[in-house]
């Protein structure tokens, strides 16, 4: 049988084929991102619930001249391997291969750069207004799923695109998921739609049937406007999308090309805004991504004949933060835990579980989260926001305005944070350091290890004000935790090492590759001290001021943002003591945004392993050296 999938080198190549020759590329399709995934790891659920909408949105427009945005993006597979990518595609989230999201820079067929949900209708409101200031006429599509719809910034673009009357097309994807199932009033509203298609051409027909009853009709019709959609409203229980000013066309089978293809040239012809809403199956085609879509949102390489991925023999931050998250709200029923739809993702699943009235799904919508838990912390719980690093920046103003302004003790247990890997630079937790430190009020920590991160959650949970906690995606160290634990000093750091000759101060994840660095700086014959920070706000300073005086040489190291981050507290900190002739060498994340690849390669590319922190101390030793004009004793060499 011919490979047809082969043959596909742009979008125009679809329209060649027969509907029997859709159906089989559509196969291949499903075939092929299965195996690419089960090797490189992915979003696989997502896009395999799209095959069959993605080949009829490249049917009926005619792209790159019209424009389609793929809200979150995670579900672009298959628009890549339509638009020129296929030989590329087994690079996929690889260093130096190609985006698991759109990428403008990547193809002409990637209009807008996605990675964070509900920006696509609102990109796609600018770009056809763009359009009609230039007087062009392309189409303009965004893409967007049920769970990213409830998000309110989905909501601000409809009210301002129904209103405007821009020719805009928005496919709502309905497959009742974000990454878990969808919650909330929308999803029960979308649901009583989909299990009801016939409900709103029923209730039309009896609005008109009412309207033409001569006496009833009459009367109505006398009453006005205002009447006429109290009585439409009644009869069709609001229609959402349609009170929002859009020509609504649907529900309609996701997965029937044909009826799609014709959706959009209908939609297309009509006119200002249209919403098209299509019924997926997330996992479509995939046993056991149909059988478990959350597990297969985002997985790492798998086994395609079981669907199981090599188990890793050591618990991850999050898994240790999970159980914490259950001991301790055993032992205070004060504490709730809230999630923007992602509870297996932070690990709050098992909380849920657990203690489910205390346990809050808002989701795809950080900012309510935010503040919902400051008006929890102002009713006397102890909320805890379970969030990603990269997440947590879309409520910034509600962690300042609605959190920390009145000193709420909401803890922010912060999961993904500084380099999260192969989702690349929209997904990277870099600049969380840098947002929450210089908020007034606001405690910012970090854990070496898993016995660490539950002191740090015991002191949050203490602490009167708002406090975040910071940790990475990896595994954690394996040492063991205690229940309950010893909370932290607020604002102490650790040391682990003494020295002469310099010191590093290493944030969470960086103290153990710090350590590493001062044991290869030692064979070399240089006396580094290593120190645990903890903290970037309180920064312990007393212990800064000491190494500052008796070595003269500070390196800071931390998997965060360089600007605002912990080597920045650390500069203002000597400086404001009058010490600002003491060296410094601040490592970490540089100033730009970091291209995808595996956590360990990028830290590494960085600088940020044992042997580039060493690398780093020989540098400055050797330079302040040759400005003394004198080793000073230290012999430093090459590492």
């Amino acid at each position: 049988m011919t490979n047809i999938l082969q043959q596909i080198e742009c979008p125009a190549d679809l329209r060649k084929l027969s509907d029997r020759q859709v159906r089989q590329l559509a196969a291949e399709i499903r075939r092929y991102m299965i195996d690419t995934v089960s090797r490189t790891g992915g979003h696989l659920a997502p896009n395999l619930g799209v095959v069959e909408l993605t080949i009829a949105i490249h049917l009926a427009l005619d792209c790159p001249r019209d424009k389609v945005i793929w809200d979150v993006g995670h579900q672009s597979y298959v628009h890549k391997l339509l638009t020129g990518r296929r030989g590329a595609f087994s690079s996929l989230r690889q260093q130096g291969g190609i985006s698991g999201f759109p990428r403008p820079e990547e193809s002409p067929f990637d209009c807008f750069a996605t990675g964070h949900s509900s920006t696509s209708i609102s990109a796609g409101l600018g770009m056809a207004r763009a359009r009609d200031l230039a007087g062009d006429d392309y189409t303009v599509l965004a893409v967007i799923g049920d769970g990213s719809f409830a998000s309110g910034m989905a909501f601000e673009a409809m009210n301002d695109a129904g209103h405007a009357t821009t020719r805009l097309i928005v496919i709502l994807n309905d497959n009742e998921m974000s990454i878990s199932r969808s919650v909330g009033g929308l999803a029960g509203y979308l649901g009583s739609v989909r299990a009801n298609p016939w409900r709103r051409q029923f209730r039309s027909a009896v609005q008109q049937a009412v309207l033409r009853i001569p006496v009833i009709g009459r009367a109505l019709r006398a009453l006005g406007h205002s009447i006429k959609r109290s009585i439409k409203s009644l009869l069709l229980q609001g229609m959402l999308f349609e009170e929002l000013g859009f020509m609504y066309i649907g529900p309609i089978d996701g997965h029937n090309v044909r009826t799609i293809r014709r959706a959009i040239e209908d939609a297309r012809q009509a006119g200002g805004p249209v919403l098209i809403h299509v019924i997926t199956r997330k996992g479509l085609g995939y046993a056991p991504a149909e059988a478990n879509p959350a597990k297969f949102h985002g997985t790492g390489p798998f086994d395609i004949r079981t669907g199981e991925a090599a188990p890793d023999e050591r618990k991850s931050f999050t898994s240790h933060f999970s159980d914490f998250m259950v001991r301790a709200a055993a032992d205070d029923d004060r504490i709730a835990a809230i999630t923007a739809a992602m509870a297996d993702g932070t690990g709050l699943r098992a909380f849920s579980q657990r203690f489910p009235e205390r346990f809050f799904d808002v989701g795809i919508a950080e900012q309510h989260a935010v503040t919902m838990a400051a008006g929890l912390a102002a009713g006397g719980c102890r909320p805890v926001v379970a969030v990603y690093s990269t997440f947590l920046q879309r409520a910034y103003d509600q962690v300042l305005h609605d959190v920390a302004i009145e000193n709420l003790p909401v803890v922010f247990a912060i999961d993904r944070a500084g380099i999260v890997g192969e989702d690349g630079y929209t997904h990277q937790g870099a600049f969380d350091v840098a947002f929450m430190r210089h908020i007034p009020g606001m405690t910012v920590m970090s854990p070496k290890d898993e016995a660490e991160l539950y002191s740090m959650m015991q002191a949050a949970l203490q602490h009167p004000g708002p406090c975040a906690v910071r940790y990475p995606r990896s595994a954690a160290m394996g040492v063991g935790v205690q229940y309950p634990a010893e909370p932290v000093e607020i604002g102490r750091a650790e040391v682990i090492r003494d020295g002469r000759h310099c010191a590093i101060f290493a944030l969470g994840p960086m103290v153990c590759r710090a350590i590493e660095a001062s044991r290869i700086l030692s064979a070399r014959g240089v006396s580094c001290a290593v120190v645990n920070a903890r903290f970037v706000k309180p920064l312990d300073t007393s212990i800064l001021m000491q190494y500052a005086s008796s070595t003269g040489m500070i390196i800071t190291c931390e998997d965060a943002a360089l600007p605002g981050g912990l080597g920045s507290a650390v500069v203002e900190a000597l400086a404001h003591a009058g010490m600002s002739d003491v060296r410094t060498v601040r490592l970490g994340i540089p100033d730009r945004f970091i291209e995808h690849g595996r956590r360990d390669d990028i830290l590494t590319q960085l600088g940020l392993d044992g042997r580039g922190i060493a690398t780093a101390v020989v540098r400055a030793l050797s330079e302040r050296a040759d400005a003394k004009g004198s080793g000073g004793g230290i012999h430093v060499g090459t590492v």
